[in-house]
């Protein structure tokens, strides 16, 4: 089932700036926030240290220090800017609906990260594979299979998850019938309270709320 949302409610649901959340879930792992943190502190201090040369002696000093002070605060406008990049791929969409299905099946699979190539203890290079596990999760209603959405399997938090049950999230299409769709935001399992998904598109208490005024 598919109840069309309107433009106004879609930028309540999906928000241009990254909230709490989002942040969070773009942040990376602790390789990306290395890589961020040496962006910003060796980008920051060459920058600040030409600033610091040109400040008396050229107009583009003072330019220079803005540089540099944006570089220094990389660590932290980086998520930002990915979250509100990632928010803006479904905004763009002209239409939205609820959708109110079910799980029609579920499995894991083991994915590939990122590789990198390491000495073993002989000297000699060998490649490593970074897996984790996805769990994926098929949704469909009475008209069929509609796609799906997976999540970094969590062993304890995803136990709960079984076939056919309730399950609702935001669908996006670039045509008003849905016959095309486009994106699927993270999903909302009511009957037992959980949330699934590769990032946190939706503001979640707001959809809750929606659903219980527009599927009563």
């Amino acid at each position: 089932m598919l109840i069309p949302v309107k433009p106004g409610e879609l930028s309540r649901l999906i928000p241009a700036v990254a909230t709490g959340p989002q942040f969070n879930a773009c942040s990376g792992n602790p390789r990306t926030l290395l890589q961020r943190l040496l962006i910003s502190v060796i980008g920051g201090v060459i920058t600040l240290l030409i600033s610091q040369t040109l400040l008396f002696s050229s107009q583009a000093g003072p330019i220079a220090l803005v540089v540099g002070v944006v570089f220094l605060l990389y660590i932290l406008w980086g998520p930002i800017l990915e979250a509100g990049q990632k928010n803006a791929t479904l905004r763009r969409y002209p239409a939205a609906a609820i959708f109110e299905g079910e799980v029609a099946d579920f499995y894991t699979r083991e994915v590939v990260e990122n590789e990198r190539e390491q000495a073993n203890g002989e000297g000699r290079l060998e490649r490593v594979e970074n897996r984790r596990t996805w769990l994926c999760l098929e949704l469909a209603d009475e008209d069929g299979y509609l796609g799906q959405v997976r999540v970094r399997l969590d062993q304890k938090k995803h136990q709960v998850i079984r076939r056919g049950q309730v399950v609702r999230c935001l669908v996006l299409s670039e045509r008003a019938d849905f016959a095309r769709i486009g994106a699927l935001s993270d999903a909302w399992l009511p009957q037992v309270k959980l949330w699934v998904g590769e990032y946190p598109y939706l503001l979640r208490p707001a959809f809750e709320e929606l659903c219980l005024r527009r599927l009563r």
